[in-house]
């Protein structure tokens, strides 16, 4: 069994993130020791030690001390890989500590490491940088573009998949006699369904349509919508959004499932009110051997009483019990609605990724325990990171060409390929059939299929 050593302070925060790193992402046998020690002290059973210099956790030594915006970093350094021979990539973000790295090889081995992997991923994983930055934007979330990563351009990595792959690459260079965890690539469809029809009523869809002249100025684009709702409510032709089998289809086509994420709300004007529709759709998902999960309306992600109403109105209509899910409009607060879903007994949600810019907000392409920074307690919810939504690339980068956006999704789905991680994607229902997105539709089954 390994031993951890860990530094007298900040305890619950230590722990937490060993156990994920070294319990559920690599999966090895170990035992957290409390000691008078100034860094992260991993001793494996041959006796060699690996020695992870703390660059964080010790400055801060009274509980919660450390959640202020000075203590963002200013700036961040990369460690490279002709200095560094257990980096997985060529370089490497390093959040806290500096770019070194001593051996030796003698019988009991010393590794003395100065980047500060746990300090390092728990910023990434809990997001507490999140929770002392106070800029949002105007649905209130927070933006990609105030995020560390984002600044320092490594958004697009799954760093703290790569500090990981490095600590198994120091364990295993001292010889450590077990093995790890043998994790197998996923690709993942979501879908939420924010509006389960285009037309669902006479009226639905009208002010689109008008829009398409008084807006758009477009005649023809007018005509064409204005014949496509007559023809769905004579039933000639199926709604634009009913693209339930089309979806299932081709997740059955490439061995996939997919999730299918029910919304349901008159709360806000950015609710749908899809109750009426949610048994057909239900029945039509489980009879293909897909997935339902939860879509809160927009002001539940704050709001435990209209998260709980809202789920239990949708699980009585469609008969099943809701355990995971995404926030409508990917509205989060850190660790509020985290806590949220604990209480209400999910067991996985999947909201972490920027409405405005797609990529790794949490560092990270595992399944992963939560962590309440602010009651210091590791929960029992699990989150899976969304890695691409759809509309942060249409909607945020307009003038993008679908060649492109599939080159930008493919990308990121081959770094997650190579960490072995989850690929998670989300592309709405309501995703084609329509002039924005129709040039695009080709991008969905590319990516599922390469």
């Amino acid at each position: 069994m390994i031993k951890v050593y860990i530094p007298d302070n900040n305890i619950n925060e230590r722990i937490y993130i060993v156990n994920v790193l070294i319990g559920e992402f690599l999966g090895l046998d170990y035992e957290i020791i409390k000691s008078n020690k100034i860094s992260w002290e991993i001793e494996i059973e041959n006796g060699s030690k690996l020695i992870i210099q703390d660059y964080f956790f010790n400055k801060y030594k009274n509980d919660l001390e450390y959640l202020k915006l000075e203590n963002i970093p200013l700036s961040i350094s990369y460690g490279q890989k002709n200095n560094n021979q257990f980096l997985p990539e060529d370089n490497i973000p390093i959040i806290f500590g500096e770019d070194k790295i001593l051996f030796n090889n003698s019988k009991e081995k010393t590794i003395i490491c100065g980047i500060d992997i746990f300090a390092s991923s728990f910023f990434m994983l809990t997001r507490w940088e999140e929770y002392v930055n106070n800029e949002r934007d105007k649905h209130k979330r927070f933006p990609a573009s105030e995020s560390l990563a984002f600044k320092y351009n490594f958004l697009n990595r799954p760093v703290v998949n790569e500090y990981v792959e490095m600590l198994w690459n120091m364990l295993n260079f001292l010889g450590t006699n077990q093995k790890r965890n043998k994790d197998e690539y996923k690709i993942i469809l979501t879908h939420d369904v924010d509006i389960a029809y285009r037309y669902s009523s006479i009226k639905s869809g009208l002010g689109s349509i008008v829009s398409d002249i008084i807006k758009r100025k477009n005649i023809g684009l007018f005509y064409n919508n204005f014949k496509n709702k007559i023809k769905v409510h004579l039933k000639i032709e199926k709604d634009p959004f009913d693209t339930y089998d089309y979806l299932m289809d081709v997740s059955n086509k490439y061995s996939a499932k997919s999730y299918f994420f029910l919304h349901s709300s008159t709360a806000s004007k950015y609710d749908s009110d899809n109750y009426k529709y949610l048994v057909k759709i239900a029945k039509k998902i489980k009879e293909n051997g897909h997935f339902i999960g939860y879509h809160p309306s927009y002001n539940a992600y704050n709001n435990l009483a209209l998260f709980k109403k809202e789920k239990k109105k949708i699980e009585d209509i469609i008969g099943e019990n809701l355990v995971f899910g995404r926030q409508h409009f990917l509205r989060f607060e850190v660790p509020t609605t985290w806590q949220i879903w604990e209480d209400a007994n999910m067991e996985w949600d999947s909201t972490l990724s920027y409405a405005d810019k797609e990529g790794f907000r949490c560092g990270c392409c595992y399944p992963y325990s939560v962590f309440n920074f602010l009651t210091r307690k590791k929960l029992q919810l699990k989150e899976r990171p969304l890695i691409v939504m759809e509309g942060s690339i249409v909607n945020y980068q307009p003038e993008i060409d679908p060649d492109t956006m599939e080159k930008k999704i493919c990308s990121l789905k081959e770094k997650v390929k190579k960490y072995n991680g989850e690929f998670i994607l989300l592309w709405h229902n309501s995703s084609f059939n329509s002039e924005t997105w129709t040039p695009y539709e080709k991008v969905y089954e590319n990516i599922i299929k390469y």
